[in-house]
């Protein structure tokens, strides 16, 4: 394998540089929606239950929808379909920021507002469910094989990049222009987004079987996911760590009723995890994480649980921080290896299916995790519920390292040298 490790690989590809723009936008606008939505959603009602409504109508339609999802991004032109994806999500912040006009509240009826903003996070879901396959698709098809490790990193690492910036800036633009002008804000990153993502080709479709039953397409899929068990593994400890280690969903009120910080507090804590997931992952650009994944994973998702309960027994704003920064510091670790062993592992063919697995299975566990994280919250209170949370957290990591040997011996330094031998 080649030694001298070049970090920046994947960036000297100009349409990658383009992609990872537009995705930045995208995700930068998306994370502040989903902020300014939870700080208006608890304004409006003061129920932590409220909170976790938002995660299930948008966990719905992405969960339902997934897999017909994924047959559709393998049978389609992947930069088009991810225009019409932008395009929606358009539609949607559009429609939100008409919902938080200034006064509305006096002419409608709470209900009327909170069920409009429900809907259109519904429709939020069904969005999601094509974007996540479609982007994981568009990458494999902008830069060649041997520097998918790396495009991989510098992707997540935008995400987790614009995952800071779009909750800090949430927090602060609550403050200083309100709602509804933040709303504005999301809707003009999204049309940036649009923009900027014509300026990338069309690409051929990799798949052989168009036109392929929809039943046996999905079957081909599910089937690959459940007899690779290298991402089997990975898909399912992330997936359990995040639905129990939600605390995230309940951030507004540690921050208006616990830590008592305003929303410039709560827009600190919200962007403290993509902070320390932030470093993580631009660090791994020169220091790869293939070489004994399976146990850093196992590791990783060990010190998510430990940051969670230590963030919910806290009382202090700046410890409540730094545990928040640490659990993304470690959340980055398993994001990256996650990533890499979907690149590595999955066939060109099929990238749509599996990608849209794992956003059944880790992606919309976010929103799950949001909705237990509510519904515990209401039965045993904020506090008891995210050191439960954690707890689970350490209980999934221990099941699997001694149930699963096969995992915790997972080394991925072999795929990396062949495609880097391409």
């Amino acid at each position: 394998m080649n030694k001298n490790i070049d970090p920046y690989a994947a960036l000297r590809f100009k349409e990658f540089n383009i992609f990872l723009l537009v995705r930045f936008a995208m995700v930068f606008a998306w994370s502040m929606q989903f902020i300014v939505i939870e700080w208006q959603v608890y304004s409006l009602t003061k129920d932590p239950l409220s909170l976790g409504i938002i995660g299930l109508m948008e966990v719905i339609p992405a969960v339902g929808m997934a897999l017909f999802a994924g047959h559709i991004v393998d049978q389609k032109e992947k930069r088009n379909l991810l225009v019409k994806c932008i395009l929606g999500f358009s539609v949607i912040s559009f429609g939100l920021f008409v919902l938080s006009w200034p006064g509305l509240e006096e002419t409608w009826e709470t209900k009327t507002i909170l069920y409009g903003i429900y809907a259109l996070v519904f429709m939020g879901g069904l969005v999601r469910a094509f974007l996540g396959p479609t982007i994981f698709s568009l990458i494999a098809l902008i830069v060649p094989k041997k520097i998918y490790p790396n495009a991989a990193t510098w992707s997540s690492s935008t995400w987790q990049l614009a995952s800071v910036l779009g909750p800090a800036l949430a927090g602060f633009s609550i403050s200083f222009i309100g709602v509804h002008w933040s709303m504005c804000v999301i809707f003009g990153f999204s049309v940036l987004a649009l923009i900027t993502l014509l300026q990338i080709s069309r690409k051929p479709i990799m798949n052989p079987k168009i036109g392929e039953p929809v039943f046996q397409s999905l079957k081909e899929g599910l089937k690959f996911v459940f007899n690779t068990k290298a991402i089997l593994g990975a898909l399912t400890l992330d997936m359990i760590a995040v639905l129990f280690g939600g605390a995230v969903a309940l951030l507004p009120i540690f921050a208006q009723d616990i830590l008592n910080v305003g929303s410039e507090g709560f827009g600190i804590l919200r962007a403290a995890p993509a902070v320390g997931a932030s470093i993580t992952m631009l660090g791994s650009t020169r220091f790869p994480l293939h070489k004994n994944a399976g146990k850093k994973l196992l590791w990783a998702v060990f010190g998510f649980g430990i940051c969670i309960i230590v963030f919910g027994m806290s009382t202090y704003f700046w410890l409540s921080v730094i545990a928040l920064f640490v659990s993304g510091a470690v959340d980055g670790i398993s994001m990256i290896i996650r990533q890499t062993i979907l690149q590595l592992k999955t066939p060109d063919n099929m990238r749509g299916r599996v990608a849209s697995v794992n956003s059944m299975f880790v992606g919309s566990s976010n929103e799950l995790g949001a909705f237990e994280s509510g519904v515990t919250a209401k039965l045993m209170g904020t506090v008891t519920a995210v050191i439960f949370g954690g707890s689970m957290t350490l209980l999934t990591v221990g099941i699997t390292a001694f149930a699963w040997p096969s995992f915790r011996k997972l080394d991925l330094s072999k795929d990396v040298e062949e495609h880097e031998n391409d």
